[in-house]
């Protein structure tokens, strides 16, 4: 996949928007295992930072990411302009993590 500047603002500073090819999302649900889920909610607890769901918060967001960038390069595109990422739970017990990004796919000079 070649690079694709992946960015939040409207435009790329320097670079000039040639086309617009349109809205272009990825998508991750990524679900921690009962066993994490015990130790961060023991985290909890006592207090502190949770490594566990920041690892799964984090891998979520590279694959989210990963598949916007893919579809992207997909409609001839090397820059996705004006990039949103949102995080929710998921699941009857909200242990299931998903993360949506979405943005314009462009071709910048």
């Amino acid at each position: 996949m070649p690079d694709i500047i992946v960015t939040t603002t409207p435009t790329v500073e320097g670079r000039r928007i040639i086309r617009y090819a349109g809205l272009v999302t990825g998508e991750a649900i990524l679900g921690a295992n009962i066993f994490k889920d015990l130790f961060a909610g023991i985290r909890d607890i006592v207090g502190g930072r949770s490594a566990t769901y920041e690892n799964e918060l984090r891998s979520a967001r590279d694959i989210a990411v990963t598949e916007l960038m893919q579809a992207a390069a997909e409609l001839g595109c090397n820059a996705v302009v004006g990039v949103d990422i949102d995080y929710e739970t998921v699941g009857s017990s909200g242990s299931m993590l998903m993360v949506s990004v979405s943005g314009t796919a462009v071709v910048v000079e």
